[in-house]
């Protein structure tokens, strides 16, 4: 087996690590510097690739109806105890335009695999936005759907497209969702989405039921694999009305962590510090921005909405988090010591000749 330090200068040098050096690292996180080591090499390259930069994306949760049944789910399909709603065109519309008075240049659309919104129903909606703020980029989260679907929204105008795919590891991804989905699916789907031109994010959580460092491991080979623009990655938190209501939460630290190495491995994506992490720990977005983090995604939902779009408990979504409340966040920004801006925030490694900054 490697040493710890062999393996911190093979990812700092090479960026890249195979399987064997994941485990390595991952088992000798608490020896003494490792995580130091990690967080400062992490922020050198976001500020390398990015500057003091932070991005803000405008969150639209616009649909808590979904068909799926994942297990860790808060919206799962049969949790009869969750309030659906679904906005309208004109209640999207003006969320977009709220946020963008507020700075926002980017719209991340968010919902639950709603039947509702067919392929025709999203293209129209992409389209009036893009027609409204032609500068801004549009962000979708819809899951999984058939690459023509994929192809439309492209050409309304959609830019990119995040699908977290929770586990790259095959055991673990059926302890986490019903028989029905299949990991195999899930990754058809992120490569088909890079293949189309979207700027695409993947990701998973950090302390779900059943992971290991094998399962971690399995992640970050396969990001390394993947090559996405984005990564969206969170401790997992336990929904009170799925059969993991009694599981503990993921770790602040090991998230923070993951963080660091994932930044270390694609040193130009770009890195959101989630909403999980704030509900975690009071100063969860900060640690991420100081972990290499270099992206946060204030709600823009309509506040009579927020509390339904519950994937796990008590997600924090009015307070600072809120994005009312940007003088809050840009305060927040800037005592971590990086700044708030408001700009479309396109991965560095996006376009033809990007792919030698990964």
């Amino acid at each position: 087996m490697k040493s710890i330090t062999s393996v911190l200068e093979t990812l700092f040098n090479s960026h890249k690590l195979n399987k064997e050096d994941c485990l390595v690292l991952l088992s000798q996180l608490d020896e003494e510097g490792v995580r130091e080591q990690l967080s400062a090499e992490a922020v050198r390259l976001r500020r390398q690739y990015y500057g003091d930069k932070v991005f803000t994306r405008g969150l639209i949760e616009f649909t808590n109806i979904c068909k799926n049944n994942c297990f860790y789910c808060g919206i799962r399909r049969d949790n009869a105890n969750v309030n659906r709603y679904r906005l309208s065109k004109q209640e999207i519309m003006q969320c977009c335009k709220e946020g963008y008075a507020l700075g926002f240049r980017t719209f991340v659309l968010q919902g639950g695999e709603d039947g509702f919104f067919t392929d025709d129903v999203m293209c129209n909606i992409i389209s009036e936005i893009k027609a409204h703020y032609p500068e801004v980029a549009i962000t979708l989260s819809l899951g999984e759907r058939e690459m023509e679907s994929y192809r439309r929204m492209k050409q309304a105008g959609a830019d990119r497209y995040l699908l977290r795919h929770e586990t790259a590891n095959e055991a673990h991804y059926r302890m986490l969702h019903p028989d029905e989905m299949k990991l195999s699916n899930r990754k058809s789907c992120l490569y088909a989405l890079k293949e189309l031109g979207y700027q695409v994010g993947a990701g998973m959580m950090i302390g779900s039921p059943g992971q290991t460092y094998e399962c971690l491991a399995d992640d970050l080979v396969f990001l390394q694999e993947l090559k996405p623009h984005m990564v969206g990655m969170g401790p997992f938190i336990p929904h009170k009305d799925t059969c993991f209501a009694k599981e503990q939460a993921g770790s602040v630290e090991l998230t923070l962590a993951m963080l660091s190495i994932v930044r270390i491995l694609l040193p130009s994506v770009l890195l959101p510090a989630t909403t999980a992490l704030g509900t975690l720990d009071p100063k969860g977005r900060e640690k991420g921005l100081l972990a290499g983090c270099n992206v946060v995604m204030p709600n823009l939902s309509p506040v009579k909405n927020r509390k339904d779009y519950a994937l796990y408990d008590n997600k924090i979504c009015t307070g600072d988090e809120s994005a009312q409340c940007i003088k809050c966040m840009t305060n927040r920004v800037e005592a971590a010591g990086f700044h708030l801006v408001s700009e479309r925030g396109d991965s560095a490694a996006y376009g033809d000749d990007a792919d030698f900054k990964y």
